[in-house]
């Protein structure tokens, strides 16, 4: 047996971890040798149900509604999954094996044998939704600065790096770059995944099981299921003390604490704030002033974020009308106006869809490509209107104190 597959005897059940060890021809077929020889009860595969979607439907982005995408809050899981998309391209390019292939003939030999599968992962923007929801603000920054540089980055994989992906798979890989650059979302982006995908192994029926997962979580994989058969019935163990595998608390998106929710009301309120101050202090002509200069400032920071995207003129001209009403609202972002106009004027087509994955591994690719363009100028307008408000801040209190 390779030394990447491990049998574990837990509670009168076989559990065999497969690691994914190499991104080569020899991975597949050791998966699929695995299953055939095994021939075991079901096969778990760490993958989710989005991520195998997109593997097996070449199709999938060219169904892609962006404006509803937009309306639904949902571009930075949209740029998120293009990060992860251009990230295992580039891991694939001098690898000969497309990522997931692993995975892939997993189910595959499940199939052919009659064997049930099932998708052990969490879904990756649920991740990266717990990730976000758990980070500060500056934190916030550096997880989207780390995905964006993922999504341009053309730079090939050299031979080190090569070898890193014979014992992690890409996601892992992903995944563990994010960790090591942020250490305070490591316990979601590692650690609570150990925990799901042993759980779901664990809960799956079948007295022999195949698990495929990425080399890199097999330790905490196989940690999570030993105390899971130390806590099953028969084994002596306190009820108190034994884990639950519901893992349902790990699926939901954290809300935002009252310290968060706050801060997105306190810059539109101390703008209201200085302007109703400064008529007060000043009189109409001053508050008026005020108002002006924000407006100005807000919208035209606004309309520079859609100018840098080189947007049609329109979508200029929405941007800055927008930016006062929109960053007065936190629940809607100046971009919700800027991307829809855009969408409309310049709507994505087909191709654009099908070339996304080798679009988004560069900046000259984000622009031409609309799909891309149009979430640039989402987060750019957005940027350059939030930018504006912090910036009018001090001049507003100069003129209202």
């Amino acid at each position: 047996m390779s030394d990447t597959i491990k049998a574990l005897e837990l509670s009168g059940r076989r559990i065999v971890l497969v690691g994914t060890a190499h991104v080569s021809r020899e991975s597949v077929d050791e998966v699929a040798a695995t299953i055939r020889d095994e021939a075991p009860d079901g096969v778990c595969v760490e993958l989710d149900e989005a991520r195998w979607r997109s593997m097996t439907a070449p199709d999938a982005w060219e169904k892609t509604d962006i404006v509803k995408v937009i309306k639904e809050g949902r571009a930075f899981l949209l740029l998120a999954n293009l990060a992860l998309s251009s990230f295992q391209r580039r891991m694939g390019m001098d690898s000969g094996v497309k990522p997931g292939a692993e995975m892939v003939a997993a189910i595959r030999a499940a199939e052919a044998a009659g064997i049930p599968f099932s998708f052990c992962d969490r879904d990756v923007q649920t991740t990266l939704r717990r990730a976000w929801g758990k980070s500060n603000l500056w934190n916030k920054s550096k997880l989207l600065a780390q995905l964006v540089a993922a999504a341009f980055s053309n730079e090939k994989p050299d031979a080190a790096e090569i070898e890193r992906l014979k014992v992690r798979s890409e996601l892992d890989e992903m995944m563990g770059e994010l960790a090591d650059y942020l250490p305070s979302v490591k316990e979601v982006l590692i650690d609570e995944r150990d925990r799901y995908i042993a759980a779901k192994i664990w809960t799956m029926p079948g007295e022999k099981l195949v698990a495929v997962i990425g080399a890199g979580h097999a330790p905490g994989v196989e940690a999570w299921l030993a105390r899971f058969a130390e806590g099953a019935p028969g084994n002596g163990a306190a009820g108190g003390d034994a884990p639950s595998t519901d893992v349902s608390d790990l699926e939901r998106v954290p809300p935002p604490g009252i310290l968060a929710r706050s801060a997105g009301w306190l810059v539109p309120a101390l703008i209201v704030g200085f302007i109703v101050l400064g008529f007060f202090t000043s009189g109409a002509e001053a508050s008026l002033r005020l108002l002006l200069r924000w407006v100005a400032l807000n919208g035209t920071l606004a309309a520079v974020g859609s100018v840098l995207c080189l947007s049609h003129p329109l979508t200029v001209l929405v941007s800055f009308a927008a930016a006062p009403i929109a960053t007065l609202n936190p629940l809607v972002a100046v971009g919700f106006f800027s991307g829809i106009v855009e969408a409309w004027l310049r709507k994505p087509q087909v191709s654009d869809f099908q070339t996304l994955s080798t679009d988004v591994s560069s900046l000259k690719g984000f622009y031409r490509n609309k799909v891309t363009h149009i979430l640039l100028v989402f987060f750019l307008s957005s940027l350059g209107g939030a930018l504006g408000n912090f910036i009018a801040l001090p001049f507003l209190a100069g003129g209202a104190l």
